[in-house]
């Protein structure tokens, strides 16, 4: 566990809709974590897809989060402006050995599931386990695809990352020491064929370039957690401290999502919703940002 007496925190949306209660639930726990020890809060734009990325909600979640109450340091970091940074993390590790095209689709690697017969198939962070297709193709066709112009993903040699990283562990705050057991997640992607990083290569290089040192966020991801400690590892950059915390639900039981635009904090404010009232219901009602 890296421990340092400055604590940095950040909050990393998707500009991808608008912000709802999960996420003012989740921006006040960083934020929280940050005062109470006199740290750093730090605002990340993750807006890597190009494809549901837009401006009208990146400016949104400004908008959002001020409404709040919430103040970040400047600039705001955004990862469409660091595919260099994305792309020299790569290359560290290509120097390693550790990189390989996919080919696949989606659709390639179910037929290759269906056909192995093997139920249930397991499942990684990032859905069903990769089968490693393409991971056994010989370096003459992975160059001739590659001079063909056809679209690839760029895979992790789990197994060989693993291993060439040794025994491994993280702290989380909840959970305690976890021993990192990446190897059972396959080949993760680490740049994708629109887009040259994933969300696991980009928030381990901008954790680090953001000098972040407490990692809060949902629960759902502590599982990609395995996956960040190896790469850290890898590229050689600080170990954050984690504080993965349960997600925000609503009366039935069901996690907030973004297709809930009544749930969103500009639909609630627009009914006359108050930021004390969504912070109260986040669960935050003697914490007013604002003051102090």
């Amino acid at each position: 566990m890296s421990v340092t007496a400055d604590i940095v925190t950040r909050f990393a949306p998707s500009p991808s809709g608008r912000l709802h209660l999960g996420h003012a639930y989740s921006a006040l726990v960083a934020w929280r974590a940050a005062r109470k020890n006199g740290g750093r809060f730090l605002l990340r734009i993750e807006d890597i897809d190009p494809g549901r990325c837009r401006p009208e909600f990146d400016a949104g979640i400004l908008e959002d989060l001020a409404w709040l109450g919430l103040t970040w340091e400047e600039p705001v970091m955004r990862q469409s402006q660091r595919m260099n940074a994305y792309a020299a993390a790569l290359s560290t590790l290509e120097k390693q050995n550790l990189l390989y095209p996919c080919f696949c689709t989606r659709k390639d690697i179910q037929r290759e599931i269906d056909a192995a017969g093997h139920a249930p198939h397991p499942a990684g962070p990032d859905g069903p386990v990769y089968p490693g297709t393409c991971r056994r193709l010989g370096e003459d066709e992975r160059a001739a695809r590659i001079a063909a112009g056809e679209a690839h993903a760029i895979r992790l040699r789990m197994d060989d990352a693993v291993a060439a990283a040794g025994p491994l562990a993280f702290h989380d705050r909840t959970a305690g020491t976890v021993p990192v057991d990446a190897a059972v997640f396959g080949d993760v992607v680490l740049a994708r064929k629109d887009v040259p990083t994933s969300y696991h290569l980009a928030v381990v290089v901008d954790d680090a370039a953001q000098g972040v040192t407490l990692v809060t966020r949902g629960e759902d991801l502590l599982p990609a957690t395995h996956v960040h400690r190896v790469l850290q590892t890898l590229l050689d950059v600080p170990e954050p401290d984690y504080a993965h915390h349960a997600l925000l639900t609503d009366g039935d039981g069901r996690r907030f999502a973004k297709r809930d635009r009544s749930l969103t904090l500009q639909a609630m404010r627009e009914t006359g919703k108050s930021a004390a009232d969504v912070r109260a219901e986040a669960g935050f009602p003697d914490d007013p940002p604002a003051a102090g």
